[in-house]
């Protein structure tokens, strides 16, 4: 057989940018806590992250000591300038907060959103409000609840409290699953107007579930949903686990806009990162480790509708 070959010509596909998300937390140095929580996972998920970091310490504060600073808030405005010098706050699609240790953080924090939607509305807050935990209490300054509260939950589309912090914020006790629904309905009608209005309720234990486990739940106003996984025996309770599902959650989130998938995708997620770390007994959530988990869970934990009240 004679004749000639001819190369088949390789076209290139056409590049696609990621979405961007701009996360303003904490940062440590050792472990993973706030950005250091947050940022790798939505980076696997294949966003651009723009960190702005509030305090810079050397490990999480559950250790008991470490060292570091906490940084003017002026700073996020400041580095906000930068970012919006470069043109790039158009193509924003989202922002992050976490803890916020001070007043004036939460008024930056704020003030921030606003002029990342001045320049594109349809971008998304998703609001973690760091305050305190079943077991510690309060953990923030004393008049940092009712700041956040007014604040930066009217400006939020998405908010991410764990049990104690949606009792704190609604006033209401989180018993039984009907009370888990009416305070986060109660939360919703306070998120911004025109948004998604979710409520995602992490870490909920509450009466009438299965024993040893643990649940997230998710309400829109579409529906609700339930995601439960196994009570892994984490002793002491590892720090980080807030910051990377609320992470995970508004990732999931944009990219499919639908709150049953990525309840069950992020919590899947998590679940295998928790695994992985009990199984090697390590101090901090095992991020880089078990990365695999972000984007493709070892065990797939669906999302149960729940009622309404």
């Amino acid at each position: 057989m004679t004749g000639t070959s001819q190369e088949q010509a390789f076209t290139p596909p056409t590049p696609t940018l990621p979405r961007n998300i701009l996360s303003i937390q904490s940062w440590v140095s050792y472990g993973h806590v706030g950005n250091a929580a947050a940022m790798f996972p939505l980076q696997r998920l294949g966003f651009e992250v723009w960190a702005v970091n509030t305090v810079q310490f050397s490990n999480h504060t559950g250790y008991g000591e470490w060292t570091g600073t906490v940084f003017p808030p002026e700073l996020v405005a400041q580095l906000l300038d930068g970012i919006e010098a470069r043109g790039a706050l158009p193509g924003c699609h989202a922002v992050l907060s976490g803890y916020m240790g001070s007043e004036g953080t939460v008024a930056a924090v704020v003030e921030a959103v606003h002029r990342v939607r001045r320049a594109n509305p349809d971008a998304l807050y998703c609001c973690d409000p760091v305050m305190g935990d079943v077991g510690r209490g309060v953990f923030v300054r004393p008049e940092l609840p009712d700041l956040i509260g007014a604040q930066a939950i009217p400006a939020a589309d998405i908010v991410t409290p764990n049990q104690f912090e949606l009792e704190l914020l609604t006033g209401r006790p989180v018993v039984t699953l009907d009370d888990a629904l009416a305070a986060a309905h109660a939360l919703r009608e306070r998120l911004r107007p025109g948004g998604p209005r979710i409520v995602l309720l992490t870490s909920l234990v509450r009466q009438g579930a299965p024993e040893g486990t643990i649940e997230t739940l998710a309400v829109t106003g579409e529906g609700a949903w339930l995601c439960r996984t196994p009570l892994l025996p984490l002793d002491p309770p590892r720090n980080g686990t807030g910051d990377a599902i609320a992470a995970l959650f508004l990732g999931h989130y944009l990219q499919s806009g639908l709150p049953a998938q990525a309840l069950s995708l992020a919590m899947s997620a998590l679940y295998g990162v928790l695994a992985w770390t009990h199984r090697a007994g390590t101090r901090e959530i095992a991020l880089v480790a078990a990365q695999n988990e972000f984007t493709q869970p070892t065990q797939v934990f669906g999302a149960q509708a729940v009622g309404e009240v």
